[in-house]
């Protein structure tokens, strides 16, 4: 097995670094660049930012933050929202991306994914994946857009099988019933889609204790590890999370 990758997440709005609970009740985490500093130094393997509010407004990721944040790190960088053409993927990346995450666009539009990953190569490329229960759903699980405002009446797991064909580089998926709790990831949705995959994985949703990060890898079937809450409001250090996978019996980068 590769070594297991941490990955904080930065959720930003209005230019601020936020964080909720099933997307909602938002509360200020701090500024984007500091919080990317501080992870920086921390070990961090890679970093999520996520535009959350673009898509909802109808307008792209603001490329500034994607520079400011890009500008103080030498590790991965993924960036999603509001990503709905080749030119906004050419546009984040030239900002200082590494990885582009789309959600509703390629929903919307799955040739754009197949596009993309011609253009760029798939390792760029990660599909987010929000999904909340229904039971009329084949799987349980139905896919939501829109920063997890719009059901598509759509099976989310068939939607991860379906973005690996296209070429997808890796699956984060976040399940709004899990998301902002600290009750621990939402392993019967991560691995759903893990069973059906055999590119990474990104566990998302609802970190709260050192248990959940080592569940997620043995029971979900993640290989990459994203956090918020936990982090940003320090209940949980990358280095604690390192050091108990490690006691664990995982590998990792400490």
């Amino acid at each position: 097995m590769k070594a297991i990758k941490i990955m904080p997440c930065l959720d930003i709005k209005d230019g601020k670094v936020v964080k909720g609970i099933h997307f909602v009740d938002l509360k200020d985490a701090g500024d984007p660049v500091k919080n990317a500093e501080f992870y920086q130094n921390e070990g961090a393997d890679e970093l999520a930012m996520l535009d959350i509010a673009a898509t909802i407004e109808n307008r792209k990721t603001k490329l500034e933050w994607v520079r400011n944040v890009s500008s103080v790190i030498t590790f991965p960088l993924t960036v999603g929202g509001g990503i709905s053409s080749i030119e906004d993927i050419e546009l984040v990346l030239a900002a200082g991306a590494h990885t582009v995450s789309m959600n509703s666009a390629a929903v919307k539009n799955p040739n754009l994914l197949v596009e993309a990953v011609k253009e760029f190569g798939s390792e760029r490329i990660t599909i987010a994946i929000d999904a909340r229960r229904n039971k009329a759903m084949s799987s349980g699980f139905e896919l939501v857009v829109s920063g997890g405002t719009k059901p598509v009446g759509q099976d989310a797991i068939a939607w991860a099988r379906k973005c690996q064909e296209l070429g997808a580089g890796a699956i984060l998926p976040t399940s709004i019933d899990g998301d902002g709790t600290q009750a621990g990831y939402d392993l019967e949705f991560t691995r759903a889609i893990s069973d059906v995959v055999d590119i990474p994985v990104v566990a998302s949703g609802g970190a709260g204790k050192l248990e959940h990060f080592y569940e997620a890898v043995t029971l979900g079937g993640a290989t990459i590890l994203l956090a918020a809450s936990v982090f940003h409001f320090r209940i949980l250090s990358i280095r604690d999370v390192k050091q108990y996978l490690q006691k664990r019996g995982l590998q990792v980068t400490i």
